[in-house]
């Protein structure tokens, strides 16, 4: 359980933000300039706020009104930044016992090995940062802070200055350490599909304010939201369940609450594997009658739950599938012709090419460009 009110004004900016989360990965939110870097370095110890409360797991680590204020390097916080800082002229096997020195003596045994195997970085003990690609120095930085045993961990923006290569290569190790640690993590970001993926709750943020709190795909489906959580890249965040392999067209289909969805491939990932899935708003199609003769696989049988304002020519609906939100962004001239409102029974089509590397976390076969790998939950 982490619990954070805070309120400190840095200029003319003033941070003013609550939120109570006890998700396994909580994401900040929101746009530069939104207050998430700053609420971080409080949190961390980094910036001594004028007014906090900050405690972990009932433990208080700031209380300004009584005066507490543990200083950073008694928080065991862990913090991986924009960049690796790894020391340069250090081996990798070095950079990470930097890390280990700073744990409890009770907790240093057996720590090493574990970790070098949850990141994949066995080959490059050896090797100094300045012969690292960027997502290899940000696994050497995640498993210098993990040495440290936090009991929270604080990423800030950790794949921002990666390309979008070395961010594909990197994000299945953060869902390892999301499933396999016991450690709670904070992250930043204003990237859609890495929230999407990663973070079991979101804390929105504009304006040194938190507009919202709430679990991923609750936030992510609620179209007041929209202008805060990205309205290019709008949509709803699905559980789904793999069910079957189609080896000849090289696709896997998934159970949804709401029917069942065909994707690409997903290799090595048996059936009854849980995902998520990011169905982005701009990928639906709405129909009134069930299609028949379509090339789309996926046709979801739902209702209109809720209707967006109008943004322009456009407006976001949010339907109730079976239980589960989706979202679809039509003009206001095809809501009104096809007579759309609350409660309005009707079909949501989905193409199966419109589901990609970000909308899966997955990389796809050798027909479509790569190896694929899934979103365990």
């Amino acid at each position: 359980m982490i619990q954070v009110d805070v309120q400190h004004r840095l200029g003319s900016f003033e941070l003013k933000a609550q939120f109570v989360s006890d998700g396994r990965v909580t994401a900040l939110f929101g746009q530069s300039g939104s207050g998430k870097t700053s609420l971080v370095n409080i949190i961390g110890g980094l910036i001594h706020p004028d007014h906090a409360y900050i405690s972990l797991n009932g433990d208080v680590i700031v209380d300004t009104k009584l005066n507490v204020f543990v200083p950073k390097h008694r928080r065991r916080v862990g913090y991986v930044f924009q960049e690796g800082r790894l020391f340069p002229h250090l081996t990798v096997r070095q950079n990470l016992l930097y890390g280990w020195w700073f744990a409890p003596g009770t907790k240093r045994v057996g720590q090493l090995a574990p970790i070098v195997e949850l990141l994949g970085i066995g080959h490059l003990l050896d090797r100094r940062p300045g012969s690292l690609s960027g997502g290899e120095k940000q696994r050497v930085a995640i498993g210098r802070a993990l040495l440290a045993t936090p009991r929270l961990l604080l990423m800030d923006e950790p794949l921002a200055s990666l390309d979008e290569a070395r961010k594909a290569e990197i994000l299945p190790y953060l869902e390892r350490l999301r499933d396999e640690t016991e450690v709670p993590i904070i992250y930043v970001s204003h990237s859609v599909p890495e929230v999407a993926r990663l973070a079991s709750t979101m804390v929105v943020m504009t304006d040194g304010r938190v507009v919202a709190t709430g679990s991923t795909s609750d936030i992510m489906a609620r179209l007041d939201l929209l202008p805060f959580t990205n309205v290019v890249e709008a949509g709803a965040v699905l559980e789904a369940e793999i069910i079957e392999h189609d080896e000849h067209y090289g696709l896997t289909q998934l159970s949804l609450g709401g029917g069942r969805l065909w994707i690409p491939r997903l290799s090595e990932r048996i059936p009854g594997t849980k995902l998520r899935v990011h169905i982005r708003a701009r990928d639906v199609m709405i129909s009134t009658r069930r299609p028949e003769g379509l090339s789309a696989l996926n046709v979801l049988r739902g209702v209109v739950a809720e209707l967006g304002p109008q943004r322009g020519p456009i407006l976001d609906l949010r339907l109730d599938c079976g239980g589960q939100a989706i979202l679809a962004r039509l003009t206001q001239r095809s809501v009104e012709t096809l007579g759309l409102a609350q409660g309005t029974p009707v079909y949501a089509v989905i193409k199966t090419v419109g589901f990609d590397r970000q909308t899966l976390g997955a990389t796809f076969p050798q027909a479509i460009g790569a190896d694929t790998t899934a979103i365990p939950v």
